[in-house]
């Protein structure tokens, strides 16, 4: 297939006018020509991914968050973005993100979708009612201990940070894949009891305990990695001739 053929079905999908104004979405290296049979599917497109692409024989690297945020005013190995647009440019791999236009359209309900959630509602509209988030009942009313153990289940985790007391009961649940903090105040003008979502800092966690909404933090990448497995899918549903290679599913940090 042709490189823009299967972009084209990615973006009848998940169409580029749900991403923010802010984000940086698209087709951001090598051709739309480009004749592709293999695609490498990653959360960020590393040093380890755009070797794994590489050695895989992939033709299109896709990714949800972009390796190019700002203006680039230079391309070259003096720094790291540039050095892996050179790897990526030599091994005639095209690369493309898709970044708030999924977590809109695709990564919203299928967090949702991972929790169980009942009656919900979206949290920040982005456009024609679709937007970023979701908020709604849990399967059972449960204490933010168990919540967050729950969260750990089916999210596959080995941990998560609480703000908030362990004992406390919570039923309505707001829930934000990736960074969050942005989303807090609405989850709790909505009514949440547990927000849960990642890279929320010390003072948002404590403020919004006080103010009655716990908090499990799951950390960025351990809501998001769902993309790759539904990306994954997507592509063998909707292109089955091509040869579908993931990155491992691995938090990029530890814990000691």
């Amino acid at each position: 297939m042709r490189c823009q053929d299967i972009l084209d079905k990615i973006e009848a999908r998940y169409p580029r006018k749900y991403a923010c104004d802010w984000d940086n979405v698209g087709l951001l290296a090598g051709s739309r020509e480009r004749e592709v049979d293999t695609v490498y599917i990653a959360l960020d497109a590393t040093d380890e991914v755009v070797d794994a692409a590489s050695e895989c024989g992939a033709q299109l690297l896709l990714t949800h968050h972009p390796m190019i945020f700002g203006g680039l005013k230079s391309v070259t190995t003096d720094d790291y973005v540039g050095e892996r647009l050179i790897r990526l440019i030599r091994n005639d791999i095209s690369y493309y993100a898709m970044h708030t236009n999924y977590d809109v359209m695709g990564m919203a309900e299928l967090a949702a979708d991972m929790l169980d959630l009942k009656d919900r509602k979206v949290l920040e509209e982005v456009l024609d009612g679709e937007g970023i988030g979701r908020v709604g009942d849990l399967p059972r009313s449960m204490t933010l201990e168990e919540c967050a153990n729950f969260v750990k289940g089916r999210f596959g985790l080995p941990n998560v940070k609480i703000f908030g007391e362990p004992e406390k009961q919570v039923h309505r649940a707001a829930i934000c894949p990736g960074s969050g903090k942005s989303e807090a105040k609405p989850a709790l003008s909505m009514g949440a009891e547990v927000y849960i979502t990642g890279d929320i800092d010390h003072h948002t966690g404590i403020d919004m305990a006080d103010c009655g909404m716990a908090i499990i933090d799951a950390g960025h990448y351990g809501v998001e990695h769902i993309y790759i497995a539904d990306m994954e899918h997507f592509l063998k549903e909707n292109c089955p001739e091509l040869r579908v290679y993931t990155a491992p599913v691995k938090q990029p940090f530890q814990v000691l």
